[in-house]
């Protein structure tokens, strides 16, 4: 049976169990010195009941059947139209969710009326379906930006085999230095959507970290990079206490200041790492001098692929995904990244986790 037909046959149920105990009721306190001979209905009682003249206990047993008689029909009818009524919001509900079954996500419940339960499973409802709708169109556009950067490397190396295969004669170490490049960076650009991957399905285990220790790592390890691109780093800061994959955080903190130093002035820059301890959570802000960056051009800097306006590809450069990795390590960890432009050129990314 449907759920509106349980729901029908218990408000009849329950209306005609009602009467019966009223009528019940009746017979204890006002009728129970009559004999029950007298009480059982017969037909030739029934007309009795709706002749205004007539009284008395005679007809309390046709008038009981008749009411209860009529309970049930008006319980029927009137519990079926009720639970439609009660269950609308369930029909909607499924409607919407058939549709989302069948790939649209952009449909909405959107229950109008008061605030009761079924008001707050459509809001829910609808909430879900905006999470799903935005990470598909996440995932999609990341798709086809990873295939078309996957390609680059890959068509370049099918260009060169063609030069070495068509020309013989030219000398081949130019090329397979070259070959060697692109089979780095394409390894490069694997290992850094294998790396994204898992960041997105949280799949680590999570052990106590100071973030400062993992700040000073990160900063010790790109030393060369800086040195080599004329940049100093400044890291200071207090004990920041969290919670999380200790190989995953320092890839994060390694990927902003990797960011901060390669994205910078062409000489004389530099970098600030620093951690600190906010009520109910740690801090890591990374910063540096650079070109002036609109609020416009920051917001769209995390998105996968993106590296800002005129920024060129070098040896360090990355593949465009640095500051994707960083929000989706935080968001895993239960953080968040944020990113604003520094007065006077160049960004401040601020990463902050909840403590321990």
């Amino acid at each position: 049976m449907s759920v509106r037909l349980r729901l029908t046959l218990s408000y009849a149920g329950f209306l005609m169990l009602a009467g019966a105990m009223l009528l019940g009721a009746v017979w204890v306190f006002l009728l129970r010195d009559v004999p029950l001979r007298n009480l059982i209905p017969r037909l030739a009682y029934f007309p009795l009941v709706f002749d205004p003249s007539n009284a008395g206990p005679i007809i309390f047993g046709p008038a009981a059947v008749l009411v209860l008689t009529f309970l049930l029909v008006f319980g029927l009818v009137g519990g079926w139209i009720l639970a439609g009524s009660m269950l609308a919001p369930l029909t909607r509900i499924t409607n919407a969710t058939r549709m989302a079954a069948a790939g649209s996500l952009s449909h909405r419940v959107r229950l109008p009326g008061r605030a009761d339960e079924f008001r707050e499973l459509a809001d829910a409802f609808d909430a879900m379906l905006a999470r799903l709708e935005t990470h598909v169109a996440e995932q999609r556009r990341f798709a086809a930006n990873a295939s078309h950067e996957l390609r680059t490397p890959l068509a370049t190396t099918h260009a060169l085999l063609d030069v070495a295969r068509n020309d013989p004669s030219r000398d081949t170490g130019e090329l397979v230095e070259r070959l060697r490049a692109v089979n780095t960076r394409a390894i490069d650009l694997t290992e850094a959507l294998l790396l994204l991957s898992r960041a997105d399905q949280r799949s680590f285990a999570r052990e106590h970290v100071d973030l400062s220790l993992v700040a000073e790592e990160a900063a010790e390890t790109l030393l060369p990079v800086a040195d080599k691109r004329g940049v100093t780093i400044e890291t200071f800061g207090d004990i920041t206490p969290a919670s999380g994959s200790p190989a995953l955080l320092l890839q994060l903190a390694t990927n902003l200041v990797h960011n901060a130093i390669v994205h910078n002035l062409p000489d004389g820059g530099a970098v600030w790492v620093s951690t600190g301890v906010r009520p109910g959570s740690v801090v890591l802000t990374v910063e540096n001098t650079g070109e002036e960056l609109t609020r416009e051009l920051v917001a769209t800097l995390a998105e996968p692929f993106q590296r800002g306006a005129e920024r060129v590809r070098t040896d360090h450069a990355g593949v465009g995904l640095g500051l994707a990795i960083v929000r989706s390590i935080a968001q895993a960890h239960d953080g968040a990244l944020t990113l604003t432009p520094r007065p006077g050129g160049g960004l401040r990314a601020t990463v902050e986790l909840p403590t321990v």
